[in-house]
């Protein structure tokens, strides 16, 4: 696949600012789009992630200053991948048609794609190339950025962070994908979760650590650096991958963590109350405006999963609970937002002054 390369094609930030929020939707008993809207600007969250391009969501943004990841979810990538028409036509239907009233300032190609299954890991980067070709084309590969995001089923040995590798059978897809992004000036987009880190690793992990509350920490033998948290563990980890295979300059972005506020037996960790104490505690590490302690002058920047509590999202009851906010809009628990006022059923306006 031939690609033109600009100076400006590396100058696109999809993410601006340190916080930003995944929108899912899997639920039949959300608020709409519209309402939405209404709930994240009266939050002060302005970036949003989408796991697909549906339209109403698109409308919805138009003219309201939020700025838009959408997604292409795994399923189209076998068709964008084989046919770059198709990668165009998708472009066009999906974006073109909705700037610039709708800030769509990046699209997320798949999810967690590699290192799970192998069914789509093949379609990816010819799905990643055409689409960015097809921005190129249309003139617009300077204002949308082009990312996939990565669980940590794409790396071995995540601790001590210094030791972190991709996996074998990772290694064929991911080596050519960053370079393609290290080319086009994208970020390595990593799903990571303190949440699921300890619920395997109850044993080993203080759950002081995962919730950024105060422990000994640890300490990485090979670098000497200390860490007083499991996500800055975690993100130095896919540094230190990255730095092995080539790419040490690459920014990693965080495009979800969370904590569920609810389980089953086996998950004794998913309460409201560490739910609240992990996104409160994220919230002010991130006010921070700091790095980690192995890349401290890369500000960190991170997607809270999500706004809502998902009501049809299969899998333990955990899944189900990660939501800021309850379906009607009113808080799950208190980090410091408004929701929807949930005892006034004909006045659903905020208690907090849209701005």
């Amino acid at each position: 696949v031939l690609v033109s390369f600009s100076p400006a094609s590396v100058t696109v930030q999809a993410f601006t600012g340190t916080y930003g929020i995944n929108y899912g939707r899997i639920a039949n008993n959300i608020l709409s789009p519209d309402d939405v809207v209404t709930l994240l600007r009266a939050a002060k969250i302005k970036n949003v992630r989408i796991y697909d391009f549906d339209h109403s969501v698109l409308k919805a943004f138009s003219g309201t200053g939020l700025e838009l990841v959408v997604g292409l979810p795994n399923e189209n990538l076998r068709d964008v991948s084989a046919n770059a028409d198709h990668a165009m036509n998708w472009v066009k239907d999906n974006v073109l048609a909705y700037l610039p009233d709708t800030h769509i300032r990046g699209i997320a190609i798949g999810n967690e794609v590699l290192g799970t299954s192998e069914e789509f890991s093949g379609f990816l980067l010819g799905a990643v190339k055409n689409v960015y070709n097809a921005l190129d084309k249309l003139k617009l590969s300077h204002l949308v950025q082009i990312t996939t995001a990565h669980s940590q089923a794409v790396f071995d040995d995540s601790f001590p962070p210094s030791s972190c590798v991709f996996k074998d059978n990772v290694v064929q897809y991911m080596k050519p994908l960053l370079e393609f992004f290290s080319q086009i000036g994208s970020p390595f987009c990593l799903n990571a979760y303190p949440f699921l880190a300890y619920m395997y690793n109850k044993d080993q992990i203080d759950i002081n650590y995962a919730l950024f509350l105060p422990t000994k920490g640890a300490d990485d033998p090979k670098t000497k650096l200390h860490y007083d948290n499991l996500l800055d563990a975690q993100i130095d980890a896919a540094y230190a991958a990255l730095e092995d295979a080539g790419y040490g300059k690459m920014e990693v972005i965080v495009t979800e963590t969370g904590w569920a506020s609810h389980g089953d037996e086996n998950e004794a960790a998913a309460t409201a109350n560490n739910a609240r104490t992990y996104n409160y505690n994220l919230r002010k590490r991130l006010a921070k405006m700091k790095g980690t302690p192995l890349r401290p002058k890369s500000v960190l920047k991170v997607y809270v999963f999500a706004i809502f509590n998902e009501n049809l999202k299969p899998g333990p009851t955990s899944e189900r609970n990660f939501g800021l906010f309850k379906p009607d809009g009113s808080i799950s628990y208190d980090i410091g937002f408004h929701g929807f006022k949930s005892s006034s059923a004909d006045s659903p306006l905020l208690s907090l002054k849209v701005r």
